[in-house]
């Protein structure tokens, strides 16, 4: 241990010693992570106690699930991907899912109106996307407080979300409050995973390949490795990554999810919050919206279906015009895999297919399987 740690952190760690429940473990263990000082010298020592608030986090959500997870935390996905409403209470949440849904939701002018995961279903693109609203997000949530755990599992199982803030109130504070709860659960927003890879082999040891892209001793990367079981193996790293960002690549309970912010209540806002937003968080879109003159739905709705990665193929037989509705598939999805959507045993019997649409160059062109078709084009699969 760094011989210059402080006060503070020494009575935290003393906390955790003394801590009897996994709710006081956690927050000794954040005084401990936020107290320690932050230098090269620590780095090391800053990603064991992350390591160990993971684990004692994945614990406890594995025992709230054995207990059933709570009346209204469970939601069965439906429609062409699950994009999940988060922010802080009374920002306006039920009246924005309501508007973009007409889902049953009550709303009212008060804090924690919503107490459950409460769905809806909004019809874009001749898809349906479900959006589901999740209870406020206080400072906290990231140690349990408040059914934290359960509210970021059900955000940590979504494709993608949207932060909706009350732009006439302190909508800064709030954003880095919502992203700092986040982040502590291991969901990171507009970010993307560090370009490392690694194979794990049954005997060789580690080795390292891009060992100049790593700015730390590699003593230190083999030693997370191993803490991540991984005795032996190949780390390969293509570009500048420091210990932090290959610890995070390596644990896959780091999730990394596509989102956006809706200044809600915009009616009742300073007009130059927007720059001032953009300013302080540059990697976000913002939408100022108000549910009650209707501004910015329309917007909230075709950004909601962009961030959801996703895409609509109409398919059809020789002969025949196209099917309605059209299947959505991931974006990166291939013609194989469209033929899959449609039935495990064309796949099969796949030869070939012809596409119309902007991934072709004409009309009707045949294809293999490999094909990545885009958005809104025609699929016609051809069979053995």
């Amino acid at each position: 241990m760094p011989t210059n740690v402080t006060v503070e952190y020494l009575k935290a760690e003393e906390e955790y010693r003394d801590a009897k429940s996994d709710q006081e473990k956690l927050q000794a263990l954040e005084k401990m992570l936020s107290t320690v000082p932050k230098h090269k010298g620590t780095e090391k020592m800053v990603l064991q106690i992350k390591r160990r608030i993971a684990r004692l986090k994945k614990d406890v959500e594995l025992k709230e699930a054995k207990k059933g997870g709570g009346k209204g935390f469970n939601i069965r996905k439906e429609g062409a991907a699950q994009i999940v409403l988060v922010g802080p209470p009374n920002s306006g949440k039920s009246s924005l899912l309501k508007s973009l849904t007409n889902a049953d939701v009550a709303v009212g002018a008060y804090a924690f109106t919503t107490l459950e995961l409460t769905p809806g279903m909004l019809e874009i693109n001749d898809i349906q996307i479900q959006l589901v609203e999740v209870p406020g997000l206080i400072e906290g949530v990231s140690l349990g407080k408040g059914m934290g755990l359960q509210l970021l599992s059900s955000v940590r199982s979504a494709d993608a979300l949207i932060i909706v803030l009350d732009s006439s109130i302190s909508p800064i504070a709030h954003l880095k409050t919502t992203l700092q709860e986040l982040e502590s659960s291991g969901i990171k927003v507009n970010k993307r995973r560090p370009d490392i890879e690694v194979k794990k082999k049954a005997v060789g040891g580690i080795e390292i390949v891009g060992a100049k892209h790593i700015n730390a001793d590699l003593r230190d990367v083999k030693e997370i490795l191993i803490d991540f079981r991984v005795s032996s193996g190949l780390l390969i790293v293509r570009e500048d990554v420091t210990l932090t960002d290959i610890q995070e690549a390596l644990d896959y309970s780091t999730t990394y999810k596509r989102g956006f912010v809706v200044l809600n209540k915009f009616d009742m806002a300073d007009p130059t919050i927007l720059k001032k937003m953009k300013s302080a968080y540059p990697n976000f879109e913002y939408i100022p919206a108000s549910t009650l003159d209707g501004r910015g739905i329309e917007e909230i709705s075709n950004l909601a279906y962009k961030i959801a990665n996703i895409k609509r193929i109409f398919t059809k037989t020789p002969g025949e015009k196209p099917a309605y509705p059209p299947v959505a598939m991931k974006m990166e999805a291939t013609v194989m895999d469209v033929a899959r959507k449609v039935h495990k045993s064309i796949a099969k019997s796949f030869k070939y297919a012809r596409v119309w649409g902007n991934s072709v160059k004409f009309g009707g062109q045949r294809v293999g399987e490999d094909h990545v078709p885009e958005d809104g084009d025609v699929v016609e699969i051809h069979i053995k």
